[in-house]
Formats: C-alpha cells, structure tokens, sequence
C-alpha cells in the first residue's frame, strides 16, 4: 500500500473524531471560543512536529509566494472550522459532516479549474456520487 494512502486513511479517522469530540465539547459554551481552544492546540502540536522533525531550519527558504498562498489558506482554515463548529453546535452531527465533506466535490471542480487536474469519467461518476449520497443522509 502506498504511504499517501496510509496517511489519508489515518486523516480520515482522525477528521471523523474530530468532528464527535468537538460536538461533545462544545457544549452550550459559544462555538468561536471552542473553534480558539481548538487552534491553540493545533499551533502547538503543528510548531511541535516542526521542532521534531528539524523542519524550523526551512524557515529561511520560505518565499514570498508560498507565504502568501499559505496565509490565504489559513484563513480559509479557519472559515471552515468557525462555520462547522457552529453548526455541529446548532445540527447533528451526523447531518452536518456529510454537507461538509461536500468540500470533496468543490475541491475537485477548483483543482480541475485552477491546477489544470485532469477530471475523469470516473472522478465526475464519483463526484456526483458524492453530491447524491450527501442528499440521502441529509434528508
């Protein structure tokens, strides 16, 4: 089995537990400050990884051009996670991750538009796949 595979799998659980842990810990306490809590520990255990794998000596070597995208991408981070945490706090679970996984579907469309990633018979079979099995658990 291919490595990516394994780490994919492995995100797959963890995202999955993500989402059962936040919605008992949130709680009635207000959805941003758990989405805080949250970050926090992220930004830890992300900065630790760095420090122990070495990676803090790559700093120098980060352009301008990754900067930006990587700052973009944090706040889109942190969109997403706002907005789901609301509204696993406001919803079930079991309904909210479904629509959330529909990124999956929108992620395929913007890599095709701006990355230039081939889209197969078999990717847009998949998508609509996707598109159909989110409206059955949701309903």
């Amino acid at each position: 089995m291919e490595q990516w595979i394994i780490y994919a799998v492995l995100s797959a659980v963890f995202a999955s537990l993500t989402s059962i842990l936040a919605k008992v810990g949130i709680g009635d306490m207000n959805s941003n400050l758990a989405t805080a809590i949250r970050t926090i520990v992220v930004l830890i255990m992300a900065w630790g990884m760095v420090f122990f794998v070495g990676a803090q000596k790559e700093i120098p070597h980060i352009t301008s051009k990754n900067l930006f995208f990587l700052i973009i991408s944090g706040i889109a981070t942190g969109l997403s996670w706002l907005f789901y945490y609301r509204a696993i706090q406001l919803g079930p679970v079991s309904k909210v991750a479904p629509i959330d996984k529909m990124s999956i579907v929108l992620t395929m469309v913007l890599a095709f538009i701006f990355l230039h990633e081939q889209l197969t018979i078999k990717g847009i079979v998949g998508g609509l796949l996707i598109v159909a099995g989110t409206f059955v658990l949701i309903l």
